[in-house]
């Protein structure tokens, strides 16, 4: 029985190992510092909430991503925000329909914003908001512990020009959200290439 105790203790021993890493590179991602010259701004979706079209607002973590990127929005005129998200079976309109009127509502105009609206994951953002236009020089807007990852999808998918807008995360959830994003970036570093 000794053996099996020494087994486990290495798995455990190694999982820890493992958790610290990966946590490492998520704050790593948190201290990041957007360009003065974007020619692109990617703004990711999170969800949606409300019970209708007319009553849709984004989430907690959604506004937060929106709240950090206007006032960059504004710095940065002729910078084009490409607004991403889907429709999830829980929500009532698409997340990029919703953070496009967001982002009108509070000073940015029609002209700056396009809206890719059919994506359902991150690496789905960035390779939709590619087909929309050439990007440039980029700076994703994202939550600040979601921003290693996606940087590191935008870098296997090509883009170079790259820094990141991370927005704080204030959310009540914030223990589950860095939990559930060891396990997505451990997912993403081995398998989402």
């Amino acid at each position: 029985m000794k053996w099996v105790k020494r087994i486990m203790l290495i798995i455990i021993g190694l999982g820890i190992i493992y958790a610290g890493l990966v946590l490492f590179l998520i704050l790593s991602g948190t201290k990041d510092q957007p360009t003065a010259t974007p020619d692109t701004v990617l703004i990711l979706g999170a969800q949606v909430k409300g019970t209708s079209k007319d009553n849709a607002y984004p989430s907690t973590v959604l506004k937060e991503r929106l709240d950090a990127a206007i006032p960059y929005l504004k710095e940065h005129p002729t910078a084009i925000a490409i607004v991403c998200g889907g429709k999830g079976s829980d929500e009532p309109d698409s997340e990029a329909n919703v953070m496009a009127e967001y982002l009108r509502a509070n000073g940015i105009s029609q002209k700056q914003i396009l809206t890719e609206d059919t994506s359902t994951r991150t690496k789905e953002n960035i390779q939709n908001a590619q087909e929309k236009q050439t990007l440039g020089n980029t700076v994703i807007v994202t939550s600040d512990f979601h921003m290693y990852r996606s940087k590191l999808l935008a870098k296997r998918l090509g883009i170079t020009e790259l820094s990141g807008l991370p927005a704080v995360s204030k959310s009540s959830a914030r223990f589950k959200t860095y939990v559930r994003e060891v396990v997505a970036l451990g997912y993403g570093l081995l398998f989402d290439h």
